[in-house]
């Protein structure tokens, strides 16, 4: 059996920490700010988080790019050429065409190196909920698994991923064109604050509105709370778009009502922090199956 690489993408979110920890590569996305595209670095060593999100507090958007075709031509070569089959686990084909163009790639990729194999799974989440299946693949390599194997044990465990996001203010919402003007301007004038999850189809929605920051994030802990299976074996990830401060807050809130094994705290990156602007702050775990739909 061939050795496994287990691959992501920017919007994993995935701390330098977590991807030494558990053998995990991504391949870049970009970001465009002022006609100049940069390549998303997870480790925030071509710009910092406070730099990033300076800009969008000054009321500007930055652009993001899907994986390019050269970049998984890139990372997909590199570790075929050492003999490795490969599980990519991309974000949500309702947020980014990364995992269509990963397919693509493979398909052609494959047909030159017949003795390796590529499985593209289309995580039907973002963020460190597609952070998360990463973990989890590279659990199962750990344990002997094949990339065949890792596939279908993931595909089985998308909608187990559980996240619950909630934002500061409706700008970057309003202006990545996920919000109207007018609801972002009467949601910041009363203080209302969306409860964003990943639906079971993989869209990134409002599952319910609430009023007040600290409300908020009581709000997230107690759904959590009331969704994480086995939580006695789980790290709790939490993320934030530079609120480091609140993010510990929410951390204590969490190590108070959650039995959980661990937690981690960490950035969203330069891609999804673009679309879901400063300040936003979230937890991820695995729990009960999501049967939510928007629109439903």
């Amino acid at each position: 059996m061939n050795k496994v690489k287990i691959i992501t993408d920017s919007c994993s979110d995935l701390s330098r920490d977590l991807r030494e920890k558990y053998d995990i590569d991504y391949a870049k996305m970009y970001t465009e700010y002022e006609g100049k595209e940069t390549p998303a670095s997870l480790d925030w060593d071509i710009y910092s988080p406070g730099e990033l999100y300076g800009i969008m507090r000054d009321g500007k958007r930055v652009l993001t790019t899907q994986v390019p075709v050269q970049e998984f031509k890139r990372i997909f070569t590199q570790y075929m050429d050492e003999g490795c089959d490969i599980v990519y686990i991309g974000c949500s084909s309702k947020q980014s065409g990364s995992v269509n163009t990963g397919f693509v790639v493979a398909k052609e990729l494959m047909s030159r190196h017949p003795g390796n194999e590529i499985y593209v799974v289309d995580s039907l989440n973002a963020c460190l909920g597609e952070g998360i299946l990463a973990i989890r693949a590279a659990e199962y390599r750990d344990r002997g698994k094949s990339a065949k194997e890792i596939n279908d044990l993931l595909n089985k465990e998308l909608k187990t991923v559980n996240e619950y996001i909630t934002v500061h203010s409706l700008d970057a919402l309003k202006r990545a064109g996920r919000v109207k003007a007018s609801a972002a301007f009467l949601g910041n004038l009363f203080g209302v604050k969306p409860i964003l999850v990943s639906d079971k189809n993989g869209d990134q929605v409002p599952i319910k509105k609430v009023k007040g920051r600290q409300t908020s994030l009581n709000e997230i802990v107690n759904l959590l709370k009331e969704n994480i299976v086995n939580p006695e074996e789980q790290t709790v990830y939490i993320v934030h778009a530079d609120c480091e401060e609140e993010a510990k807050e929410l951390e204590k809130l969490v190590k108070e009502q959650i039995p959980c094994k661990d937690t981690h705290v960490s950035y969203i990156g330069p891609i999804i922090g673009a679309s879901i602007g400063p300040d936003a702050i979230g937890l991820f775990a695995f729990g009960k199956e999501i049967t939510f739909v928007a629109g439903n």
